[in-house]
This record gives C-alpha cells, sequence and structure tokens, in this order.
C-alpha cells in the first residue's frame, strides 16, 4: 500500500485563508490544531489499530528507532523491521486498546547508544505509542524527584492564592531551569493576566501584563484541559510527517506528548523572542482557570519524567487554589445568606416592604461589595453611601423605562452604564455598575447596588488588537510583532459583578419575590376583610341619619326631640367621617404612598389641652387628668399627631376600667419629646401584645365598649409616628396600661 504524509494542504481549514474570504479573528479559532498531521522531531510515533495493523507512523521511525515499519502492515508482517522490545510494547498496547488489560505505564526503551521514554495511550480507536528522545541518564534525573516532592509539600500548605502562585513559579523554574516562568490567571472576559512570575535578570518583566482572550484560541482552551502539559522543545526546528494510507482520516492528537504546533503560534512565539516553551494548565472544576506558562529563549528539551513531577505539582497547585477559593467562596455565602434571613424576616412582618429593606440595604451593599445602594418604591426613595438623590432618581427611571433592563425580567445588571445609557453619563457619574433587583415592577420598586467608576490602566503585552500582514501562511489577521509595554486607560466601567454576587442577587429576588406574592395574597384577604366590616358598620350609622331624616322630613318633633335627633346625626356623620379616614389612611399606607406629613411648629401643650377638653366635653362621665409642662415646641404634622392622641385617649376609655381616670402625662428630654396615655386596666395579653400595632387584629373584635372598631387604629397611629422618626409601645406599669409616643424634637424622618 502507499504511504503518505498528512498536510496542511489536506486540510484546508490550517491553510491561509481564501482571496476573498474576509480576514477575521476567527481563522485561528477555526484551525483544527489537534490534526496537524506531523509532530515534533525529538521523538517518533507509531499507531496501531484493534486488528494490530499500522495506521500512522512518523516518518523519522527508521532513523530514531533503528526499525522498518510500513503503514498498512500487521505487526506480524513488520516483526522483521521490529526490535523485540518494541514489539512487545506494541502488543501489550493493543491488548488494552480491546480492553484486555490496562494501557501499559510509561516506561524507558534503549535502542543503541539512544535512550528514549516511552508513552502509550489510547484515543481515535488507536493505540499511539510515542517515543521521546532522552538525553540525561536515569542518574542525572534521580534528583528532580526529591527537588519536586519539596516543592510540592510547599504547595500543600494553605496559603493565599498570589502566594501560592509565586511559588509555583518559582520551583518551577528551579526544576525545569527555563528562562522565565510565569503564573498567567483568566479573567471574567477570558483575557489573561501574569499575576506572578519568576525570571532570569536580563529579561523584561511581565509581570501585571495582560493579553487578550483572541491569543488563546477557544480550541487551544479545549486542549489546554484535555492534555494538561505541552513542551515546545524548540520553537524554530522543522517538524516530522506522520505518514498513513491515502484517503485515511488524519490522526487525532489531542493527547500526544509530541504534538507539532500551529504555524500561527510558532509565529507568534517568534515575535516574543522564545526558543522554547512549556505551558502546564491549572484546572478547577473541569474549567481552565490559569497556567504555568515557561519560556526559554534557546531550544530547551525537558525530560519527560520532570515535566510529569511539574503536571503534579500544578494538580496540588489547582487542588490547593479550589481549597481556598471554596472556603472563600463559602464564607461570602454564609454572609450572604445571613444578610438576607435578616432581610426577608423583617420585610415579611414589616407594615412596609420599603422601610424594612432600608434598613438592611447598607449591609447587603457591603456583602456584594457595592460602593453605594438605593431602595426606590413608588414615589418613596432612599439612597446610601454616596449617592446623590438625583443620581438615583435617574437611576431608577432608566431601569423602570429602559427596553435593555425591561428585557431581563429577573435581575439587571451592567458595568458599564454610561455606555448603556449615554444620556445619563452626567447625571448619574461616577457610578458605572449597576446591579438592579426589581422586587416590585408593578409598583416600581427596585433594590439597586451601585459601583464607582474604576479607571483602569491596563499594561498590555503589545497592542491587543491583531493586523493584516503578509505571514508564512499568506495575508491574513497575524499575531503581534510586538510585546514591548502598551498602555490603555479604560473608562467608563465599573469592576464587574462576580457569578457569586450574581448568585446572590437571584437568590435575594427570588425570596423577595415570594415574600411580595404572599403580601399582595394578604392585601386581597385585607381588602375582603375591610370591604365586609365596611359594609357592617356604615350600615348602623346609615340607618340612623336615613331614620332621623325622615322624622325631621315628616316635622313632626318638638324643640327637645330635634335636639336628640340631630346629636344622633352628628354621632353617626362622626362615625362615618371615622371610618371613611381610616380607610383611606389603610389604602395610602398599603398603596405605598405614606401619609403625606406636612410639618409646621406646633406648641403641644396647646394641642393636649385642647384634645382633653373636647374628650371631657364629648364624655362628661370620664374623668382624664393631665401632667403637661408649660410648654412643648415641635416641628410636627399637628392634624397627624393630634390623630394619634385621639386614638390612644380614645381606647383608654374603650378598654380602661370603668370610673378609674385617664392619666395624659407629656415630658422632654434634650432628644425627644415624650408623651404617655395611661389607664387603670388588665395587661394585655403576651399574644395580643406582639400584634398590637398590626391592622385587622382578632382582638380587635367583641369589645362591646368599641363595637365598630377595625383594628386599625394603633395600626395608622403607629405609621405617623413611625413618619415622624419616632416610637410608640406598650408597656404595663401595675396597675396601668401605658401606651408611650416618642418623637425627636426637630421630627426627623425615619
Amino acid at each position: 500500500m502507499s504511504q503518505v504524509p498528512e498536510s496542511t494542504a489536506s486540510n484546508p481549514s490550517t491553510a491561509s485563508t481564501t482571496a476573498g474570504t474576509p480576514t477575521t479573528l476567527e481563522n485561528c479559532d477555526r484551525e483544527p490544531i489537534h490534526l496537524p498531521g506531523s509532530i515534533q522531531n525529538h521523538g517518533t510515533l507509531i499507531a496501531v489499530d484493534r486488528e494490530s495493523v499500522v495506521r500512522h507512523v512518523g516518518a523519522n521511525v527508521e532513523s530514531l528507532l533503528d526499525c522498518a515499519v510500513s503503514v498498512g502492515e500487521t505487526l506480524e508482517q513488520s516483526r522483521g523491521g521490529l526490535c523485540p522490545a518494541i514489539e512487545e510494547l506494541l502488543r501489550d498496547g493493543v491488548l488494552a486498546l480491546r480492553g484486555e488489560q490496562d494501557v501499559p505505564m510509561p516506561g524507558e526503551l534503549q535502542v543503541g547508544d539512544r535512550r528514549f521514554d516511552v508513552v502509550l495511550h489510547v484515543g481515535s480507536e488507536m493505540l499511539m505509542a510515542e517515543f521521546e528522545l532522552r538525553h540525561q541518564s536515569s542518574g542525572e534525573l534521580a534528583g528532580f524527584a526529591v527537588q519536586a516532592h519539596r516543592a510540592m509539600e510547599k504547595l500543600r500548605r494553605p496559603r493565599a492564592v498570589r502566594e501560592l502562585l509565586q511559588l509555583a513559579t518559582e520551583e518551577l523554574r528551579a526544576l525545569t531551569g527555563f528562562d522565565r516562568v510565569m503564573a498567567y490567571r483568566f479573567r471574567h472576559d477570558s483575557s489573561g493576566e501574569v499575576v506572578a512570575e519568576s525570571c532570569i535578570d536580563t529579561l523584561d518583566p511581565y509581570l501585571g501584563r495582560r493579553y487578550p482572550a483572541s491569543d488563546i484560541p477557544a480550541q487551544a482552551r479545549r486542549l489546554y484541559v484535555a492534555n494538561t502539559l505541552r513542551l515546545i522543545a524548540d520553537v524554530r526546528s522543522a517538524t516530522v510527517p506522520l505518514l498513513q494510507e491515502a484517503g485515511a482520516l488524519p490522526l487525532d492528537l489531542s493527547g500526544s506528548i509530541l504534538r507539532s504546533v500551529s504555524p500561527i503560534h510558532i509565529e507568534y512565539l517568534s515575535n516574543m523572542g522564545v526558543g522554547a516553551s512549556m505551558s502546564v494548565s491549572i484546572v478547577i472544576n473541569e474549567q481552565l482557570w490559569g497556567l504555568l506558562a515557561c519560556h526559554h529563549m534557546s531550544p530547551r528539551q525537558v525530560p519527560y519524567s520532570v515535566r510529569m513531577a511539574c503536571d503534579v505539582i500544578a494538580q496540588v497547585l489547582s487542588a490547593n487554589i479550589q481549597s481556598t477559593s471554596t472556603r472563600s467562596h463559602a464564607e461570602r455565602l454564609q454572609q450572604a445568606a445571613a444578610a438576607r434571613t435578616r432581610i426577608l424576616e423583617d420585610v415579611l412582618h414589616a407594615d412596609d416592604e420599603f422601610t424594612a429593606l432600608t434598613q438592611h440595604a447598607p449591609q447587603m451593599a457591603a456583602v456584594l461589595r457595592a460602593d453605594g445602594a438605593l431602595v426606590a418604591h413608588g414615589a418613596k426613595l432612599q439612597v446610601f453611601g454616596e449617592v446623590s438623590e438625583p443620581a438615583g432618581r435617574a437611576i431608577v427611571q432608566w431601569l423602570a423605562a429602559e427596553p435593555a433592563a425591561q428585557a431581563q425580567e429577573r435581575l439587571f445588571h451592567t458595568q458599564s452604564l454610561p455606555l448603556d445609557a449615554p444620556a445619563l453619563a452626567g447625571a448619574t457619574s461616577p457610578w458605572c455598575g449597576v446591579l438592579g433587583i426589581p422586587f416590585d415592577r408593578d409598583r416600581q420598586g427596585w433594590l439597586v447596588f451601585l459601583r464607582k467608576e474604576q479607571i483602569e490602566t491596563i499594561h498590555w503585552g503589545g497592542k491587543p488588537e491583531k493586523e493584516v500582514r503578509p505571514g508564512p501562511l499568506g495575508p491574513r489577521l497575524t499575531p503581534r510583532g510586538s510585546f514591548d509595554l502598551w498602555k490603555e486607560t479604560v473608562r467608563s466601567t465599573a469592576e464587574h459583578w462576580s457569578t457569586l454576587e450574581l448568585d446572590v442577587a437571584r437568590q435575594l429576588l427570588d425570596e423577595l419575590v415570594r415574600v411580595q406574592n404572599a403580601r399582595t395574597a394578604e392585601i386581597n384577604r385585607t381588602r375582603n376583610q375591610l370591604m365586609a366590616v365596611l359594609g357592617h358598620d356604615l350600615r348602623d350609622p346609615l340607618h340612623s341619619i336615613s331614620m332621623a331624616a325622615r322624622v325631621l322630613e315628616q316635622g313632626g318633633a318638638d324643640n327637645g326631640r330635634a335636639g336628640r335627633i340631630g346629636q344622633r346625626i352628628q354621632s353617626s356623620s362622626s362615625r362615618m367621617q371615622r371610618l371613611v379616614s381610616q380607610v383611606m389612611d389603610m389604602s395610602r399606607l398599603q398603596s405605598g404612598l405614606g401619609l403625606d406629613l406636612q410639618r409646621t411648629e406646633v406648641d403641644l401643650v396647646a394641642m393636649l389641652n385642647d384634645l382633653i377638653d373636647e374628650a371631657r366635653t364629648a364624655h362628661p362621665g370620664t374623668e382624664i387628668m393631665g401632667t403637661i409642662p408649660a410648654s412643648l415646641k415641635a416641628q410636627v404634622d399637628a392634624d397627624r399627631i393630634a390623630q394619634v392622641l385621639v386614638n390612644l385617649i380614645s381606647n383608654a376609655r374603650h378598654h380602661g376600667q370603668s370610673g378609674q381616670p385617664i392619666e395624659v402625662h407629656a415630658s422632654a428630654t434634650e432628644e425627644w419629646h415624650e408623651i404617655a396615655v395611661r389607664n387603670v386596666a388588665e395587661p394585655i395579653a403576651d399574644e395580643i401584645a406582639s400584634n398590637l400595632f398590626s391592622p385587622f387584629k382578632a382582638s380587635s373584635g367583641g369589645n362591646s365598649r368599641n363595637r365598630s372598631g377595625m383594628g386599625l387604629g394603633l395600626y395608622i397611629a403607629h405609621q405617623i409616628v413611625l413618619g415622624h422618626g419616632g416610637t410608640i409601645a406598650y408597656e404595663y406599669r401595675s396597675p396601668h396600661v401605658v401606651f408611650i409616643v416618642r418623637f425627636p424634637l426637630q421630627g426627623r424622618a425615619q
């Protein structure tokens, strides 16, 4: 049978681009580098199928191994040309290919005065035997094992990732003798950065330099994972073609130690002035995390046993990096989970999720490593950090209106807001990173975390853009010719949001949506209950007014009776007005609009005296005692504070022991005004006290002295006091039930 060398000509995708084909970065990415059709010249290869037929063989096999092997012949037919040791190796390998035994371990082979490292592996239904020349004796290599063991022991110890990488570069350079060893870490955009380096003094350091993603095409990355160590012993040496039968498919050399190098990569290394290179993959979770890249300015063939030690060192390094990263990842997740739990507990039990979220936004911003945050709900906005209110409103309005933001139904994130929204650049500076959590899209509810612009000067290893110029493969997109330091300043971007941070935000969003759904169901239930209560409680006063009006219309009432009828109409009308006012306040609070407080300077003493007199007049049988100073000035909404106090006095009258006085005490400190309303009564049960300030309490019904109560009074009073930045609380001071209202002197809002 005829035998022909594989060639790039038989694989059009490896040849130069044809005339008329646009020159793009994809030219490199389409190159099938696992099918080069040749091997490096410091060894040879024999590939045999399951039937012991030789299918591929290096053109230099006879000159290196002193044996004659022909493509298409069986091992039996080639017996005369094979030395017994090689024939035995190949037969054992064929048994492994058939699944009858394990693949033989790497070994040694002596052919005349030449010594070879022999590696057998299975791929593409073939047994591949590779014979690599070794220039060192076994005695010379004996010391490498101890040195490699010491390096592994050092790298097993827990250290910071940068420290581990720096140590690895130093140990690999000492072990292999390369002029330069770099730790190259891939970034989120697939570009790489030299984060650690050990090199001889005469070389220009590459530490801190960035290299574009196109320098290592996608198919090369896949091979780095499949075959974790790669040696190019002599960049400028001629390759050795593989011989095969005419028309046969090229041999897949993905796992080969001798696979020849893409001409494009050879050109790349030559442009860097590199004579030999070795790369060892750092693989974490089956992903290419980084590389240990070794360069030598002249040819250098590192023995196979030393390379395997380097590979094991890289595995130890990968395991330690993964352990360190996993530990750090777990700590951040634990912090995030604790913060999320606190947020959800408060949101679930709060009357207003806006208030609950504002309390926890700074803590969540710290977990997400954000520089600022904002919470928006309807017309309400609260900003944190150095975020200005105009910038916050501009960002929320853009999130609500921008199709790009709306398209991300669950979560919106960007690291370059000025590029996504140029019209906002002036109003939102210096904020570039946005992570938006839409917890209530219907009412424009957003929890947003922000990052500042990170003006970054990137030190590229040469200008990153490749250029079209004539190269060894014709006019095409060629590797960079210069690797001198090239600086680029990047603006209008922030540090990108990591996968962990996005996962934390998505989990928070999912939980908030669940809480929002539960809240919506509760609001619907409350609305139905409210309608039922109104339908019942408005019926009686409406009936009284109707009957009184009918009597007046008939004109049959004397003056005394007319007076009583007028009182009835007034009483029923006031009762209806109170019910309607509470319902309107409840509606505003439930819809997130708030109570719209209008603060002015008020003398609380005058207000209290008026309210006490009014209560005494309306209820002559009730004794009300006031302990009030001469003056208490405060910045408050007078009508709303009066609403709070009327409610507390009314509650004391309805729930206090009959015949016992109601006491109203007012005082002030340097910080707070305090008003306490006391009445003699039994202590409120714990299960009721814990829910006093919630609407529609079960305890609101069944009180014979307050049949029309809906349980809204204390809830609305609580919201009014909160709106003034104050507190309202219940205490029992035997024999008194006491409600205490405190709010700051200047009436500051929360």
